[in-house]
């Protein structure tokens, strides 16, 4: 004979109850969520738009339903209006494109960096060509080039010489880059500053 059954025994469905979707749920950390959606949404009357939609004044109930018919989700985009203006979209989706959206905005940022390029007043010819080609490939990747004559001593008085040869630099990356700030004294070094010309990036 089968023994009775012990209501204690009864097979239970395994799992919390389902949670309806919401966006501001992280397991155990609530965060803040850009928007309110579906029955979040605590206006009593909301003004709708967007695509498949007749644009006018509903009721929450029936914006709801009317969400529910499509398969979407009743978003608030604008609380503060009178009423709340809100958008039968597929929130999930919408999401997800605006992730995708920032992710690509970063993966086309170019972090530029300032490289520098030091001289003497009395730095030679061969030097000179050999900074030069350094200071193109910084500039074809996207970075700024700091050049600056270093005057030790009483090498100041040749501080003429030292702006003929910035400039005599700036003219050899005239191509590649353009002139920020001209030949510029400060304590014992002359400054010049360049800047990579169209959108070369590394």
């Amino acid at each position: 004979m089968a023994a009775p059954i012990n209501p204690t025994n009864s097979v239970r469905p395994s799992g919390p109850p389902k949670r309806p979707y919401n966006p501001n749920y992280r397991g155990r950390r609530i965060v803040e969520a850009e928007h309110k959606i579906n029955s979040y949404i605590r206006a009593r009357e909301v003004r709708l738009v967007g695509e498949n939609v007749e644009p006018g004044v509903f009721t929450i109930g029936d914006a709801l339903r009317l969400s529910e018919d499509l398969g979407l989700d009743l978003v608030e985009i604008s609380p503060n209006a009178e009423p709340p203006v809100c958008k039968i979209i597929d929130y999930k989706k919408f999401l997800y494109e605006q992730k995708k959206k920032k992710k690509e905005q970063k993966a086309n940022t170019v972090k530029q960096e300032v490289k520098e390029i030091r001289f003497g007043p009395n730095t030679d010819e061969h030097d000179f060509e050999f900074k030069v080609k350094h200071a193109e490939k910084f500039l074809a990747a996207g970075d700024k080039v700091r050049a600056f004559v270093l005057f030790r001593g009483r090498a100041i008085v040749y501080k003429e010489r030292g702006e003929l040869l910035l400039l005599q630099f700036a003219s050899k990356l005239q191509d590649l880059g353009k002139v920020e700030q001209l030949p510029k004294l400060e304590g014992k070094k002359m400054f010049l500053m360049m800047s990579p010309k169209g959108k070369q990036g590394k």
